[in-house]
């Protein structure tokens, strides 16, 4: 009885949603950022652009890109129509949750310089929207 109400999508799905969720996800991260350092001098705009990128393709390259390889594994060892909410590990849900917790309190708190939290923002979301490809390179969808 549960089964016919449990949202199912075909595995490619699940591969488009997370490409898409890692995209958009990252390009939110980098657009906030953007928004915060329209306040500052070009100085501290390039300083904190450079900080940002380099450690997001470090972060890319090095950490995302592995994880999306074992997310892309784990959807395709799963049955053919699994729930629409297995495009994350289930484990998974709790860190999101408690990123975007930090993420909350970090940026509404008036004592934390948004220039501190720039680089920070502009790592994962390019480190995120990087890896995002794996995901539609899977499937084909780029």
């Amino acid at each position: 009885m549960i089964e016919r109400f449990k949202p199912a999508a075909h595995r490619k799905w699940l591969i488009l949603i997370s490409g898409l969720t890692w995209a958009s996800v990252g390009v939110f991260l980098s657009f906030l950022a953007i928004k915060w350092l329209r306040m500052y001098d070009w100085k501290t705009i390039i300083i904190v652009n450079i900080i940002g990128i380099s450690l997001g393709l470090i972060k890319a390259f090095f950490v995302f890109n592995k994880v999306s390889a074992r997310n892309i594994e784990r959807i395709l060892k799963l049955p053919e129509r699994p729930c629409v909410f297995a495009f994350q590990d289930w484990k998974s849900y709790g860190l999101i949750l408690l990123m975007m917790g930090l993420g909350i309190f970090l940026r509404t708190n008036p004592s934390i310089p948004k220039y501190y939290i720039a680089p920070v923002y502009i790592a994962v979301g390019l480190a995120l929207f990087i890896a995002s490809f794996r995901y539609f390179k899977k499937e084909n969808f780029v």
